[in-house]
């Protein structure tokens, strides 16, 4: 039996697919299934898709990434921008980032 504590703070690996059931379901349709999937996407993201997902009052890509990959500071950079292509920019930099470093990130 697994304890609920392991089971909330396991993480899933940054470069792999997540299961089904916790993929990012985009408004317009697309399915991402890992953050370098969603980088792809916000690199060409219309402004109402965007726009559909993060508002004053929440962020679902930021949602997404803390809730799913564990990565709390990096959904809290997610948080403070204001465009698509500069959170593709930070999931980028996560992604491309040495796994010495990461545990700063």
């Amino acid at each position: 039996m697994v304890s609920k504590t392991t089971a909330k703070t396991k993480r899933i690996s940054l470069a792999g697919d997540v299961e089904p059931e916790k993929a990012f379901w985009s408004s317009d349709g697309r399915v991402f299934k890992n953050l370098k999937e969603l980088a792809a996407a916000l690199e060409k993201m219309d402004g109402k898709v965007w726009d559909f997902h993060v508002t004053c009052e929440k962020n679902d890509f930021a949602n997404w990434i803390e809730e799913v990959f564990g990565q709390k500071q990096l959904g809290a950079a997610i948080r403070k921008v204001k465009n698509p292509k500069t959170a593709a920019r930070r999931v980028k930099s996560k992604l491309e980032a040495p796994k010495f470093w990461s545990f700063l990130m």
